[in-house]
């Protein structure tokens, strides 16, 4: 990717865990890093197709000059969102936050931080059984949309499936959606668990029933395993109510560890089923 970047850009703001802090204000430097495709406003000489680091400038200091927060962690997350949100074009964002006024006894230079955010491309398997199922689901994709930190780019149609792994329940409904999110994975689980917990999710039989499941299929390329998230999605390749609803909205994306697309896997799970 190719990069614009705005060094030291000096911002009076009132951010600060200390009172006298948010009281009399300080200077803050922001430097950031803009990641981008400019071969086009290069080509062209024509700055509609590339982004105004004038305008960028401004957006920072007006942001930071918007509302005041303890931790310059929390304002320069506002500011990395805030230029996702902003720029379409712009694919990733590294910023520091410099404070160079910091209200420490010893002598030093500044104090910052450095937060890297970019744009996340996921797949989340939806699933119910309890209530309304088909409206909960609906619901809490309505819910996603409204986030300023993740877009919603495509969901299937809702099916309905025989419950998986041997519990007697009722049948289930089942979909795909797929986003782009600027939420770290962990994070992304996070308030994945925290919507379905809003839906009245209770987590008492494995397998069992649910108002709402969220689960992550896949986040870019990665491939996580760890207790509390494995990414690829670890039984999915055995799942038709899970791939036949990514067929659906993406028949090309692969498996990153055995290369299969979802289209392959599909197709094996349904000869499985037919033998």
């Amino acid at each position: 990717m190719d990069e614009i970047l705005i060094e030291d850009l000096e911002v009076f703001a009132h951010h600060g865990v200390f009172e006298f802090e948010k009281e009399k204000g300080q200077k803050f430097l922001v430097s950031c890093h803009l990641f981008l495709s400019l071969e086009k406003a290069g080509r062209q000489d024509d700055l509609r197709l590339s982004v105004s680091y004038a305008e960028v400038a401004d957006l920072i200091c007006k942001e930071m000059q918007a509302q005041s927060y303890d931790l310059i962690e929390a304002a320069a997350e506002h500011l990395c969102k805030c230029i996702l949100n902003t720029y379409e074009q712009i694919q990733e964002v590294h910023l520091e936050l410099k404070k160079p006024e910091a209200p420490l006894p010893q002598k030093f230079g500044s104090v910052s931080v450095k937060l890297q955010r970019k744009r996340h491309h996921a797949f989340i398997a939806l699933g119910a059984n309890e209530g309304d199922a088909e409206s909960q689901i609906r619901s809490a994709v309505e819910r996603l949309k409204y986030r300023d930190d993740t877009v919603v780019l495509a969901m299937s149609e809702l099916i309905e499936s025989t419950p998986y792994g041997g519990v007697e329940q009722d049948n289930f409904v089942n979909g795909a959606l797929e986003i782009e999110t600027y939420l770290e994975p962990f994070a992304l689980l996070e308030e994945l668990h925290a919507l379905e917990k809003e839906f009245g999710r209770v987590r008492h039989v494995h397998w069992g029933p649910r108002t709402l499941d969220l689960d992550i299929l896949f986040y870019d390329d990665l491939i996580l395993n760890t207790e509390t998230l494995t990414i690829p999605h670890q039984d999915m390749a055995n799942r038709d109510f899970v791939l036949n609803p990514l067929l659906e909205i993406a028949p090309w994306l692969r498996h990153p560890i055995t290369g299969k697309s979802i289209a392959q896997m599909a197709t094996e799970v349904k000869e499985k089923h037919v033998c």
